[in-house]
């Protein structure tokens, strides 16, 4: 590291601390969601391979806990693999879903953390889902963060399985087509969903510059701030994280009105 960027680093810490100091803790979001994009980008940025870039973008997770920790948020949701990621060609999928697994992994064996898959477990591979459901039981006890890692997950199928599991429900009591869709409401449906019983995100976070949801928690985010950074997600920084809650903090929540 030379004098430059030795001192460039030094004044981004003071800053981040500057910013933290001034930090509200009431004012924190509780859930944030995070749309963690920007891998590939940064691997080809750095000229290294996409597998590596993956491996980074997991190595931020732990860091960026830490700092969600630090600052009192209760739980967060990780978008690690959609469902259109599956077409990706194979070469650049089977590495992505083993990084994915050591990530949950080490997710569960932190001590803090408390895992919860959201997705579809059924188009996951048979591996990996025996790693999620054993993460889950083995985190259960943990009384930090609830992670929720979503993995084969897509919004608007969310939605879908919701709707589905809602009417198998009203089946399973013998309850009839017609009364079942007349006590369909929003309640109703968001007991259903991956992330039934839990907080609505607060704040959204996207890394990489890129400013959509692109089906991220379509039902939940209705009401969510949302947080636009450029920079990728491999190199996304406390300072960054601080300057998202700083702005969310800033924000007068209107709540639809």
């Amino acid at each position: 590291m030379n004098l430059r960027d030795g001192l460039r680093g030094l004044l981004v810490r003071l800053y981040a601390s500057r910013v933290e100091g001034h930090l509200d803790h009431d004012q924190v979001p509780k859930h944030i969601g995070v749309i963690m994009d920007g891998n590939r980008r940064w691997a080809k940025a750095a000229g290294s391979t996409t597998a590596q870039g993956h491996q980074a973008g997991a190595d931020k997770i732990g860091e960026f806990l830490g700092w969600c920790s630090e600052t009192d948020v209760e739980v967060v949701t990780l978008w690690l693999l959609s469902t259109d990621n599956f077409d990706r060609p194979q070469e650049e999928l089977v590495p992505l879903l083993g990084i994915i697994e050591d990530t949950v992994r080490s997710l569960a064996r932190d001590g803090r953390w408390r895992v919860h898959h959201v997705g579809t477990a059924d188009i996951l591979p048979s591996g990996l889902q025996t790693v999620l459901k054993e993460a889950e039981e083995a985190s259960a006890a943990n009384t930090g963060i609830l992670v929720n890692v979503a993995i084969g997950y897509g919004g608007r199928q969310e939605i879908a399985d919701a709707v589905r599991s809602m009417l198998l429900d009203a089946a399973d009591r013998g309850v009839s087509l017609e009364q079942a869709a007349e006590a369909v409401d929003v309640e109703t449906i968001g007991k259903h969903l991956y992330t039934s019983a839990q907080p609505d995100p607060d704040l959204i976070i996207r890394t990489s510059g890129e400013q959509r949801l692109s089906g991220f928690m379509l039902w939940q985010s209705a009401l969510s701030e949302y947080y636009f950074c450029e920079v990728f997600w491999p190199a996304f920084r406390k300072v960054d994280f601080l300057r998202a809650l700083r702005d969310y903090a800033a924000r007068h929540r209107r709540f639809g009105a």
